[in-house]
């Protein structure tokens, strides 16, 4: 057989062509993350479970059923993989969608809060990006307190947000969105500052020499220019809007949201729904940055910019 036959994809074996890809990788990291869980479970639920055995006057007992049981606590320090899609499947596939114990009803509460967090942030980060790309003034004086604002952590600031919107009157998804729109706006002012200012200086003057006016060009030139960094930087804040519609439930004592279901897991120590609060909030997250990666390559595409 010849050097070139060796080489050749067709014979390549099928986990050589499996790990040629992403998939395959993906499954690797995901195998190993199980593997490390699963053994810090046994490690940290150790301790509880032999205490547990003294008490009952148990000893020499077996290695397997040592792991079986720290494996199956009821609360555990930190629960096993399976207890975590457990509860999931509980909370998700037999309670009703309206029951307040259900996982979806939760998790929608929270996605409300997301996405008119994330909506608002997104559309104010534009108009300040504007704004600082076409005027001086505002570069030198709104820029610095953009990014001066992200210096102040988002737990000591929401509930001062909650408390000045509630003294005002204003309650209930608004003052919670409001601290997602803290939390998004500034990644989007950023990346759209940049994709505005990314054309370059011979296609600005090509414009001028074309007498365009400041508005032809922005949306002939910069805004076409900006469009991959403006989704580059929503699914950064679509992530943040997300982490502070968790955190805005929790100063406000909710009883509705993933940010509740952390809370009352804290209060009870429950930690199988705190973990399985965090999985649903990380497969939102996952699922919205997903969508606008999607809505991107449509809109790429269709721009003639497809990567």
């Amino acid at each position: 057989m010849t050097d070139a036959a060796l080489s050749s994809p067709r014979s390549t074996n099928p986990f050589a062509r499996l790990m040629a890809g992403t998939t395959g990788p993906v499954i690797v990291v995901v195998a190993a993350l199980i593997a490390i869980w699963y053994l810090s479970a046994v490690i940290l639920n150790t301790p509880f479970q032999r205490d547990t055995y003294e008490r009952a006057g148990q000893t020499n007992v077996p290695m397997s059923q040592l792991i079986s049981d720290t494996l199956n606590q009821e609360r555990p320090v930190m629960p096993a993989p399976h207890q975590v899609v457990e509860e999931i499947y509980k909370t998700t596939i037999l309670k009703k969608v309206t029951s307040k114990r259900s996982l979806v009803y939760h998790t929608w509460i929270t996605l409300s809060t997301t996405l008119l967090g994330f909506v608002i942030g997104t559309l104010l980060g534009i108009l300040l990006a504007v704004g600082i790309v076409h005027s001086r003034v505002l570069d030198k004086s709104l820029m610095p307190w953009v990014i001066s604002s992200q210096t102040i952590p988002i737990l000591a600031i929401a509930p001062m947000i909650i408390v000045v919107l509630n003294a005002v009157g204003i309650s209930g998804l608004l003052p919670k969105a409001m601290i997602s729109t803290y939390l998004s706006f500034f990644p989007v002012t950023v990346g759209m500052v940049k994709g505005l200012r990314s054309p370059e200086i011979m296609h600005l003057d090509l414009m001028h020499t074309y007498s365009a006016t400041r508005i032809q060009a922005f949306w002939k030139l910069r805004f076409p220019y900006a469009v991959p960094y403006l989704y580059t930087s929503m699914k950064i804040g679509m992530a943040a809007s997300l982490v502070g519609a968790i955190v805005g439930e929790l100063p406000t004592g909710a009883v509705a949201g993933l940010g509740a279901r952390l809370l009352a897991g804290s209060y009870y120590g429950q930690t199988v729904q705190i973990w399985s609060a965090l999985i649903m909030a990380a497969l939102l997250a996952g699922s919205l940055v997903a969508l606008i990666g999607v809505l991107e390559k449509i809109v790429l595409k269709r721009m003639g910019m497809a990567r």
